[in-house]
This record gives C-alpha cells, structure tokens and sequence, in this order.
C-alpha cells in the first residue's frame, strides 16, 4: 500500500507543478493563455454577493490577489486529495487529476479574449503535472499492489528530498510565471504603440496655488502608476487599438459602430477630472485626479439618436463588466468622454488601454468602464449592471467628502505649530469650504487651494498654534457650492458611498 501522507503530498506538488510550469510558458502567449488567471476570472462573476462585499471591504485593492491565492491554494487542496484517493485508487487518482486538468483548459477555450493555441501551456503543464504524479507515486509501490517486490525501497529521506526541489521548482516558475506578471504589470508600459492627436479643446493651465505648499500633500494630478485600480479584470486585457471598435446600439434610431481610427480622427477635447471608486473608504486613496483626453460621449450618443424613452447608457467591457449610467449624465452638458488619454499620454493598460469611459460626478461602478466596447441605450427597468446585480445602487451619485493628509495617521510632530493639509471633492458642485478642528475644538475654515473646475477635487492647508505635547486628533468636514454638509454618520461603502468625517491621530513631542 502507499502511505497516505506521501500520496497527498504527491498530487499536491503534482498540481503545484501543473499551474507553475503553464504559467511560466504562458508568459510568451500572454495572459488569457494562464490558467491560474482563466479561473480566477471565471469565478469573479459567479461569487455571491455575501461574499463579494466582505472580501472588498477587508481586502480593498488587494482583492484581486486575495482570489488568486484562493484559487490556487484551493487546487493545491484538490490536488492533495486526488494524490491521498491514489494511496488507494491510483487508476481513479491518475483519471481525475487528468479531468481536474482539463477544467482549466476547457476555461480558457470559452473565454472571448482566448483562442485555441492559448491552452498550449495547460497542456504542456499538465502532462508534466502527471509525470511528476506518477514519479512520485511510483516510491510508495508494495508487492499487494504489483504483483512483485521492487528491487529496493526508496529511502522516505530520499522522497522527501526529490519533492521538495520538484515542490520548488514548481514554485519558482509560478513566482517568474504570467500570473505574477500580469498582477505587477508596471502602469506606465502600454500595450501597443499608439500616437495621440493634439487636443481641439486644452484643459486650462493649472495654477499653482490650486496645490498649497505642503510637504507630504497630495499632487494634484495623481501620476497613473499612483492612480486606484477597481475592475473586475485579474489581469487588463491585451487589445490591438486597429481591432478595437465601440458599438452604439438598443434604443437608438441609428447603430453605430466607431474605430479606433475615427475616434483618433474626430476632434478630442482635454479636461481635468476626479474620479472616485464608491469603495473608497472615509479618508481612503481610492480617488484621484487626472487630464483626460477624449470625445464627447454626448456627440456620439447624438449620431445614433437614442429613444426619448431611455434612460440608461449600459457600457459593457471586453471582459465582461457591465455600467449602469444614467442618459443624462452621457447628453448634458458635463464633460463625459470617450476617452484615450490621461495626463498626456495613452492610458495605461490598467487603466483602461485603448478606451475608456470618464464620467464626472458619478462614482466609477457606474461610469467609469475600462476597455469599454459598447454603449447599449436602454432602460433601467429593463436591463441592470455588473455590481447593480450584487447590490450595489443603479444610478449613484458623488457625495462630498475630504480627508486629512498632513500629518500622517501617528506621526510624530515637533511642539508648536503644526501644520495641516489635506484635498476635498464634490464633483459637479465644486467645495465651497472646508471645516478643521483639533481634538473637541471648534470648526476652524481652512485655506482652499484655487479651483480648478467644479468636476476635480480642491485642496486646502491649515495649521495650529502652541499645539501642546501629547496625542491629539485632527477631524476634517466640507461642504459643496450647493450647501451640503459632509455628514458625521459612518456608513460602510455599500450600497452608495462611505460616509463619516475623516480624523487622524498625531503625537506632538
């Protein structure tokens, strides 16, 4: 018989070299070709609501890590499982792991961005899987189980030692494999040479008293490698910008359908924009503020002239994801744009790479779709969204809202003046002042930094004088242009929005 334990540690490593060596061949077919990324994807939309919403809220942006380390701890235990049936069963352990095999091939076959060559290194990974499989199942063979006495039992030192260098190995090549790869991709390396025209429309010089001199304040403009990333992409998807086209269809007398070429022909129009995920925790990183290079989604919603019945713009992505925006967020007089530039460059693959959409005043599940390839006009009774179906709301809003950004959570300040600064946005209102008080002191207004537009953030500086030793706690409100006062009540982000006032803690020494 073979003993239990090696059997399991056998399909383990079996597995583990399965995935390693198919990611790291995938790295010369690129990402739809690893299976670790195929399945990760696939499950993304088939996770529950009740465990989509706390996975976000304890992971953030390393949500996307934590499932693909769940996936593959979950096929390592898998693989453990087949290898204890084998210790056993090893005709019906060697066939399921063959089918376990398969899963993944089979996943990246029905994925639209995959083609057949791409399962090439799940194959290749596979077949080495059983090899080492059956290498390391062969040390535990006994006469019950052949017929005949091996000439010499191998030394349990000796198996120990020959699947920790295959166990590492397999390992090794998962940490230099696609997956890696792909969640570390550098934000600043594009997928395609793409040369942008000069804007019809610049976006206004910004001043430099729009940012206080602050050390340890925000830019204004957040540079893309520093930019949140919220999507529900493992890893951003390779598009050909002479492949890609947007279709403009449902409600609308005419369809349309848009190149990459005639939208780099049409006039593009510059503008600065905020953008906000509604997973931003209060005082959280997930805004940020860029130059935006695109076209007026409203002129060509105004080509395919859609039904004055609708009331819902639902963007779809090349991977899947779907956004709920309001018609009239797309037709007013709001700089909504197709977009193809951020901060003077092409966008970034994770940022969208070749098209975007770029929607002020409305949080970015809802607006802000990446490698966006229709606008399908329709109606909100009729057809929903990616998160709208996980319940998160439909049409959402930007709420006001700040944060403290000097001092840092439990810095430590010198005694006397201590400075103060942080940023405050309202899209599409614009802030018209920003409150600050020390401990339970009173609400002092501080300094705004000009603004800029109504539809990016504003910046703002204060400080306290003889601010004695010890701890102390700085407590941040604004309020917009058309009165609101950001509210004191703490509400997690879903459904719309984390609310509560932003305060951090310093020490003064």
């Amino acid at each position: 018989m073979r003993r239990p334990f090696r059997a399991a540690l056998a399909g383990t490593v079996a597995t583990l070299v399965l995935f390693g060596a198919a990611d790291l061949i995938a790295r010369a077919f690129g990402p739809p070709a690893a299976p670790l990324l195929a399945l990760g994807q696939t499950i993304i939309p088939l996770a529950p609501t009740g465990l989509v919403k706390p996975v976000i809220d304890l992971f953030g942006t390393n949500d996307k890590l934590f499932l693909i380390l769940t996936t593959g701890l979950g096929a390592l235990v898998l693989g453990g499982l087949i290898g204890w049936l084998a210790s056993q069963r090893l005709r019906l352990a060697t066939a399921l792991l063959c089918v376990a095999g398969l899963v993944p091939i089979i996943v990246i076959l029905i994925r639209p961005e995959s083609s057949v060559v791409d399962i090439i290194p799940t194959l290749i990974g596979l077949a080495l899987g059983l090899a080492v499989f059956r290498l390391l199942m062969s040390f535990g063979t006994s006469r019950t189980e052949t017929g005949t006495a091996p000439a010499a039992e191998p030394s349990r030192r000796r198996f120990f030692i020959i699947t920790g260098i295959i166990g590492t190995a397999g390992a090794a090549a998962m940490a230099a494999g696609q997956t890696v790869a792909a969640l570390t991709l550098d934000a600043g390396a594009a997928v395609a040479k793409l040369v942008l025209p000069k804007p019809a429309t610049t976006a206004p010089p910004i001043p430099t008293s729009a940012h206080p001199d602050v050390k340890g304040l925000a830019p204004f403009l957040t540079d893309p490698k520093d930019f949140y990333r919220i999507d529900t992409a493992l890893a951003p998807p390779v598009i050909d910008p002479q492949e890609w086209s947007l279709r403009i269809h449902g409600m609308v007398e005419t369809e349309v359908t848009l190149t990459m070429d005639d939208l780099l022909g049409l006039p593009l129009d510059e503008h600065h924009i905020t953008l906000t995920c509604v997973s931003n925790p209060v005082g959280g990183d997930l805004v940020g503020n860029a130059t935006w290079l695109g076209y007026p989604v409203r002129e060509l919603l105004r080509r395919a002239n859609p039904n004055r019945d609708a009331d819902m713009v639902l963007s779809h992505s090349i991977d899947g994801f779907s956004a709920s925006t309001p018609i009239e967020a797309l037709t007013d007089d709001r700089d909504s744009l197709l977009a193809v530039g951020m901060n003077g460059s092409p966008l970034p693959p994770e940022h969208g790479f070749p098209a975007r959409l770029v929607v002020p005043g409305l949080y970015g599940f809802v607006s802000a779709t990446k490698w966006v390839t229709e606008l399908e006009v329709t109606r909100f009774d009729e057809k929903t969204a990616y998160w709208t179906d996980r319940g998160w709301d439909a049409k959402a809003p930007i709420l006001v809202a700040s944060r403290v950004e000097v001092p840092k959570p439990l810095a430590k300040v010198p005694a006397g003046d201590v400075s103060v600064a942080g940023t405050a946005w309202a899209q599409r209102s614009g802030i018209k002042r920003v409150d600050v008080k020390l401990d339970d002191g009173e609400w002092t207004s501080a300094e705004l930094g000009d603004e800029v537009t109504i539809d990016t953030w504003r910046q703002w500086k204060t400080g306290f004088s003889d601010v004695d030793s010890g701890l102390h706690t700085v407590t941040v409100r604004a309020i917009d242009q058309d009165g609101n006062v950001q509210t004191p009540k703490r509400r997690k982000s879903i459904p719309n929005s984390a609310t509560g006032h932003h305060h951090i803690q310093f020490s003064v020494e």
